[in-house]
C-alpha cells in the first residue's frame, strides 16, 4: 500500500478541460468531504443525542468532539499537507487511485463510529493518519526535505492519540476514554502555530500595501515551546496552578506574535483577516483555558473558542484560500467568501459568549452557533465545488 502513495507529478498528456480533477491533488477531496461532513456533522450529532441513530459506538458529546477532531480537523490538515508537501519536496504526494483509498478510509472511519462495530471503527480512525503520514514521509524522504518531517511525526502521534481513545472505548487499556482527545487537540494547536507563523505574516505583507509583519526568533521559540508544554500538562493530566502559569506564559507570547502581524492594517482584506481573526480566538481560548483552571469559569467556553473560533475560522480561511491558488484563480475573496468568514465568527461568538454570562444561555447558544457553523460551510460548498471538481483554470497540472 504504502508503495502505492506516489503517483507521477506531472501528467501524461493534455489535460481534457472538462475531465473531472477530483483525484488531481490531495486538497481537493480533503476539502470537500470536509466542508460536507462540517455542514452535516451538527445535526447528524443532534439525531444521535436524540436517539434517532440506533447503537452508535461513540455517543453524543464523545462523538461530537472525536468528528470534529479526527474527522472533519484531520481531513483538512491531511488534505494541505499532500499538497503543501509536493510544493516543498517537488515530489509528488497521493493522487489517483491512492488518493481515492485514502479518501474511503476516512469515509469508513466517519461511518463506523456510528455503528456497533468499535474495533473496525478503530482500525479505520488508526490507520487513516498513519498512511498519511506514509504517503507524505515519501514525498519529503525522496525531495530531502527534512525540514517538514516533523509533519509526519504529528500525524504519527495524531494516530496514536485516536489508538488511546478507541482502547479506552474498547476497555483494552484502563485509561480515560476521552483521554486521546485534549492530547489530539494540542497535536492541531501545535500544527496551527507552526503554520501560522510561517504564512501569515507573508500573506499580509503580500496582500496589505504597507504592512510590515515580521517574526522574532526567539519570541517564536517561546510561543511554540509554550504549546508543546500544554500538550505535556494534558498528557499528563495537570491542574491547578501549574496549568494556569504555563497557560498565562503561553497568552503572552502569543500575543506579542499576533501583534508582531499588525492585524489592524488588514481589515480591508478578507482572505488575510479571516487568518488574524482566528488567531485571536487563540488568546481567547488561552486566558479562558487559564480561568477555567482557576475555577472562575467552566471549561467549554475554552475548548469552543479553541475549537469554533481558531480551528473553525484558520480552516475556512486556508481552504479558500488555498483552494484558489491551487486551482489557479486570483487570491481574492468575494461576498461568499467574506459571509462565509462572518458566518464563522458568528458561530464562536455564539458558542462563547452567552454561555459565559449565563449557563441557562447554554442551548439556545449551541444551536445558533450550529446553524451559523453549517452556513459557513454551506457557502463554502457553493462556491467551492465546482473548483474542486474540474481543472485548474491556467490548465496547469494538480
Amino acid at each position: 500500500m504504502a508503495k502505492r502513495l506516489i503517483q507521477p507529478l506531472e501528467p501524461a498528456g493534455p489535460l481534457p478541460p472538462h475531465r473531472l480533477a477530483l483525484w488531481d491533488l490531495g486538497f481537493r477531496p480533503f476539502y470537500l468531504l470536509a466542508a460536507l461532513f462540517a455542514a452535516l456533522s451538527v445535526p447528524l450529532w443532534a439525531l444521535q443525542f436524540s436517539g434517532a441513530i440506533a447503537q452508535p459506538w461513540l455517543r453524543g458529546p464523545l462523538w461530537h468532539a472525536h468528528e470534529m477532531v479526527f474527522g472533519y480537523t484531520l481531513a483538512i490538515v491531511v488534505g494541505f499537507l499532500f499538497t503543501a508537501g509536493r510544493n516543498w519536496s517537488g515530489q509528488p504526494t497521493p493522487t489517483g487511485p491512492a488518493l481515492m483509498v485514502l479518501a474511503g478510509l476516512w469515509l469508513a472511519g466517519r461511518v463506523l463510529v456510528l455503528t456497533p462495530f468499535g474495533v473496525a471503527a478503530a482500525a479505520a480512525n488508526v490507520a487513516f493518519p498513519l498512511l498519511a503520514a506514509a504517503g507524505l514521509w515519501r514525498a519529503l524522504r525522496a525531495g530531502g526535505n527534512r525540514r517538514n518531517y516533523f509533519f509526519v511525526g504529528l500525524l504519527l502521534a495524531w494516530a496514536g492519540a485516536a489508538a488511546v481513545l478507541h482502547l479506552g472505548q474498547l476497555q483494552w487499556l484502563s485509561l480515560p476514554a476521552g483521554l486521546g482527545l485534549p492530547v489530539a487537540l494540542d497535536l492541531v494547536l501545535f500544527i496551527i502555530v507552526v503554520m501560522t507563523g510561517r504564512v501569515v505574516p507573508m500573506f499580509t505583507n503580500n496582500g496589505v500595501p504597507g504592512a510590515r509583519a515580521r517574526r522574532e526568533p526567539r519570541l517564536e521559540t517561546v510561543a511554540l515551546g509554550s504549546v508543546l508544554a500544554l500538550l505535556a500538562a494534558d498528557a499528563l493530566g495537570l491542574q491547578g496552578l501549574p496549568l494556569v502559569l504555563l497557560a498565562t506564559l503561553a497568552l503572552a507570547a502569543h500575543t506579542a506574535r499576533w501583534c508582531l502581524w499588525q492585524p489592524w492594517k488588514t481589515w480591508r482584506q478578507p482572505l488575510v483577516w479571516v487568518l488574524h481573526a482566528a488567531y485571536f480566538w487563540l488568546l481567547v481560548h488561552l486566558g479562558l483555558r487559564a480561568a477555567a483552571a482557576l475555577g472562575w469559569v467552566a471549561a467549554g467556553p475554552a475548548t469552543h473558542a479553541l475549537t469554533v473560533g481558531l480551528i473553525g475560522m484558520l480552516t475556512l480561511g486556508m481552504i479558500t484560500r488555498t483552494a484558489l491558488g491551487h486551482t489557479g484563480r486570483p487570491l481574492r475573496a468575494g461576498r461568499i467568501e467574506t459571509a462565509a468568514y462572518l458566518a464563522m465568527l458568528g458561530a464562536a461568538l455564539a458558542r462563547v459568549v452567552p454561555p459565559l454570562l449565563d449557563a441557562a444561555w447554554l442551548l439556545p447558544a449551541v444551536a445558533a452557533s450550529a446553524v451559523l457553523w453549517s452556513l459557513a460551510f454551506v457557502l463554502y460548498l457553493v462556491r467551492y465545488t465546482p473548483l474542486l471538481l474540474w481543472p485548474r483554470a491556467d490548465g496547469q497540472p494538480g
